[in-house]
């Protein structure tokens, strides 16, 4: 329980602690919280750090937020999203059917098993992660806004501009 509370210290201390606007942080946070949900686990870093420059958003955020897909998450995560996509476009493709089509692709986590996907599963994929993300994105955004604006103000450290913000 310990060691549980002094990740989730730390993960508190670098949302925070950054000398960026609220808006800046966020916006990073939200970004990485949407490639990780929508990209599939192994590219998102290199998508979601070029995003964060243009976007102009946190780059530790960005790619911190983007382990909200991790090698412990997906095996529920991807099953749960192809299952939402599937009905999200109409297809009724089982959840036994889901779990099989993905073992490969979630223990050996390559290519080639991500190839051997039905184009069906793979819409179904990207339109559950999409729907994940509308939940999740301005779930992120807002929610690390909140902890930055209240933990500058309780610690009397003044609001931080940017140019975007």
């Amino acid at each position: 329980m310990r060691w549980i509370k002094a990740r989730l210290s730390s993960l508190y201390g670098k949302i925070v602690g950054e000398r960026k606007s609220a808006e800046f942080i966020a916006r990073g946070w939200a970004l990485g919280v949407f490639v990780g949900s929508v990209i599939p686990f192994g590219v998102q870093v290199y998508i979601a750090l070029p995003l964060s420059f243009f976007l102009k958003g946190s780059k530790i955020g960005a790619l911190t937020g983007t382990l909200i897909s991790n090698p412990l998450s997906i095996i529920f995560l991807y099953p749960a999203q192809c299952w939402a996509g599937s009905r999200l476009l109409g297809r009724d493709i089982s959840w036994e059917a889901i779990s099989d089509a993905l073992k490969d692709v979630l223990t050996q986590q390559d290519w080639s098993s991500l190839s051997q996907l039905s184009g069906h599963l793979v819409a179904s994929f990207f339109a559950g992660g999409l729907m994940l993300a509308a939940v999740a994105t301005p779930a992120a955004y807002f929610t690390v806004l909140t902890l930055v604006k209240n933990y500058r103000r309780v610690r009397g450290i003044p609001e931080v501009r940017d140019s975007l913000s």
